[in-house]
């Protein structure tokens, strides 16, 4: 009958203790992946990319394509712009950082559509096809945070921020916390690409799961 050998069973430990490894940090990089999609769904969504201070002219707050400045006369905040209408968002560079923001986004959720795939197609390849839609994910947010900041010079923004705003320089406005956590979210897009490709490497350096072989006679 079959016997394992002691540098075959000692392999075989190997084996299990490295599959058993792969497979928990996996479901960790699926968790943190779905983590990090609800962060791009509320820096996409949330208005406060930038906002007032003590100094600002007026009050309020911008995103990618809502805003609220305050009233003049009565302080009252009005609010408009939607994702919907393009009419109604102040600045071109706004409009492009929410379609690269937005595409983000949709890839990330398109990595979680993927997870599927790990019922039907080699574990290796689905990891690197995630990886890759997560490096153009943190791409895309990478283009929309460096692009944004060219829409400060329009004339909503120097109505909050006063006329010393301009392009890339936030006058006397501050840079608000949705903001911040869209630059974090580019680290931690290009952590969980770099922990796919590591999955998918170690996926296909496996050792094969025999390691039997028959005594000799």
């Amino acid at each position: 009958m079959a016997k394992l050998l002691p540098a075959q069973e000692a392999a075989k430990i190997y084996h299990t203790n490295y599959v058993r490894n792969a497979r928990a940090i996996g479901v960790l990089w699926i968790i943190f992946t779905i983590c990090f999609a609800i962060i791009s769904m509320v820096v996409f969504i949330q208005p406060y990319w930038i906002g007032d201070s003590v100094d600002t002219p007026q009050s309020g707050y911008f995103g990618l394509f809502h805003y609220c400045i305050g009233n003049p006369i009565t302080g009252e905040l009005v609010c408009k712009g939607s994702a919907l209408d393009f009419g109604s968002i102040p600045s071109g560079a706004f409009k492009t950082a929410m379609f690269f923001v937005g595409i983000s986004f949709l890839l990330i959720v398109g990595t979680i559509g993927c997870f599927s795939l790990f019922f039907f197609c080699n574990a290796g390849s689905v990891y690197k096809i995630c990886a890759w839609m997560q490096l153009a994910s943190s791409t895309c947010m990478v283009i929309g945070c460096m692009i944004y900041p060219d829409g400060w010079d329009s004339e909503e923004v120097k109505r909050m921020c006063g006329q010393r705003t301009d392009k890339y320089t936030l006058g006397n406005c501050t840079v608000r916390w949705a903001y911040i956590l869209a630059i974090i979210s580019i680290m931690d897009s290009l952590i969980l690409a770099f922990l796919a490709f590591v999955l998918g490497n170690r996926q296909d350096k496996l050792l094969p799961e025999d390691f039997q072989v028959e005594e000799k006679k």
